[in-house]
């Protein structure tokens, strides 16, 4: 038998023991289906000006995975997930830096928050009276 054959045998026969579980009767049973190992943490955070989430448009947007390990399109998705992970996900305990120097300019920015964490549903809106009072509290998870 020509390497080439044997090659196409073995690597059918190798893909037939991996996708075989993948099959339909496999998907067909899901209550036999093991549970997961870890509590799912994913979070879509928002950023747009004004002052409420029906009339705001988003400005940008990024996506925010903290279990099994940290990932997404943040930025520092390592620091926001340790940040977030500090407070147990409550994105209401976030503070405001104390040495945060702001103007006193009202420019309405509007924060949303929408996910699970820790398998529980999370859903969080703030406005903030400008970009860097913003900045000033959660110094990476808010840093998109």
């Amino acid at each position: 038998m020509r390497n080439t054959a044997r090659w196409a045998i073995t690597l059918g026969l190798t893909a037939t023991a991996v996708c075989a579980p993948l099959s339909g009767a496999a998907l067909a049973a899901p209550g036999d289906a093991p549970s997961a190992l870890y509590a799912p943490s994913a979070l879509v955070l928002t950023v747009g000006k004004g002052v409420s989430a029906t009339t705001a448009t988003p400005e940008r947007a990024v996506t925010l995975t903290c279990a099994p390990g940290p990932s997404g399109t943040h930025p520092a998705a390592g620091s926001a997930c340790a940040e977030l992970a500090a407070m147990g996900g409550d994105l209401s305990a976030l503070t405001r830096t104390e040495d945060a120097m702001c103007p006193m300019v009202y420019d309405p920015v509007l924060v949303t928050v929408d996910g699970v964490w820790q398998g529980k549903r999370v859903s969080y809106e703030r406005v903030f009276s400008n970009d860097c009072e913003m900045n000033a509290h959660g110094s990476s998870v808010f840093a998109f």
